[in-house]
């Protein structure tokens, strides 16, 4: 097992767009969809989606926070991310991580109607890079 950095880890992440976020269902099963961070990731645990309040991915986060995010880098890099959820619905907090990038999915920007901004505070990553492997617990 490696013992990667969450520094390392970041600076990795900020390479990856796109995170397979895992949400549990009312069903109880696990669906999953495409997010984009928007290479928003200084990370330090936190990371940050922008979704639309009709979506299955709030109903999903508001009845259950538990979520997974997976991430693929260069050369067989791989990243799991396990988080609590936080929907976030503040204008101020918007503009903190928005990207000029999200005007091509949300017209009005911060003032599109019904949008709302998922936080995700990291509890545990696991990652794995070729034959290596290791766990950041936080």
């Amino acid at each position: 097992m490696s013992e990667k950095t969450l520094s390392e880890i970041s600076s990795q992440m900020k390479k990856i767009d796109i995170t397979m976020m895992s949400t549990h269902t009312s069903g109880k099963e696990i669906a999953a969809r495409p997010m984009s961070n928007n290479r928003d990731v200084d990370y330090e645990g936190q990371s940050f989606y922008f979704t639309l309040d009709d979506t299955r991915t709030v109903s999903d986060i508001a009845k259950n926070s538990n979520v997974g995010l997976s991430f693929q880098g260069d050369k067989a890099f791989f990243i799991h991310v396990e988080g609590d959820a936080d929907l976030v619905r503040d204008k101020a907090a918007f503009k903190e991580h928005w990207t000029p990038d999200l005007d091509e999915w949300f017209e009005n920007g911060v003032d599109t109607e019904g949008l709302v901004m998922i936080k995700v505070d990291a509890t545990r990553i696991h990652y794995w890079d070729g034959m290596d492997e290791g766990e950041v617990k936080l």
